[in-house]
């Protein structure tokens, strides 16, 4: 590698295009998340007025290709900013959703179950939700596997997996 596809930083390493470009992506990914999140949000992360001003400014633009240099941009103000904190409420916000999403998958494998199994499941989940109404639960069940077998909206489903959610069966 030559001496000018390497920079050296404040701290004596030296630091490749490659790693550069990287880095760079990731701060235009980052500002490209900003602009997703709602202008109501953007004060409490400590952004410095540039940035501000420039994610005020992309709510007006509508041409991709405009958007695609707008990020960019954002991309090189951040390299100003501190950009831990908005990282950190990234990781977070990631976090709540895929617990979220891992809630959702087990609440519709519960109602999978239930309505596959019938008594042998009802009897499980009893044991992992004892406050449940089994006779509300007995009844959702056996009216959502009629809407199955004949072929109608899954009203009855959607009532199970509600029930299944306000058990908390987290």
């Amino acid at each position: 590698m030559s001496e000018e596809s390497m920079r050296p930083e404040d701290d004596g390493e030296i630091v490749s295009r490659s790693q550069v470009k990287r880095e760079m992506l990731a701060l235009q990914a980052l500002g490209e998340r900003l602009m997703e999140l709602g202008p109501e949000q953007w004060p409490g992360l400590g952004l410095g007025p540039l940035l501000l001003e420039a994610l005020e400014e992309s709510r007006r633009i509508k041409s991709h290709n405009a958007r695609r240099r707008h990020i960019r941009r954002l991309g090189k103000l951040l390299r100003n900013e501190e950009t831990e904190r908005v990282e950190a409420l990234f990781r977070c916000m990631d976090k709540a959703r895929l617990e979220d999403t891992h809630r959702f998958h087990r609440l519709e494998a519960w109602r999978e179950r239930l309505l596959a199994e019938g008594d042998e499941a009802l009897e499980a989940l009893l044991l992992e939700a004892p406050g449940a109404d089994r006779q509300r639960l007995r009844q959702l069940i056996r009216d959502g596997r009629r809407e199955r077998e004949s072929g109608r909206p899954p009203s009855n489903q959607r009532k199970l997996f509600k029930y299944l959610r306000e058990l908390g069966l987290d």
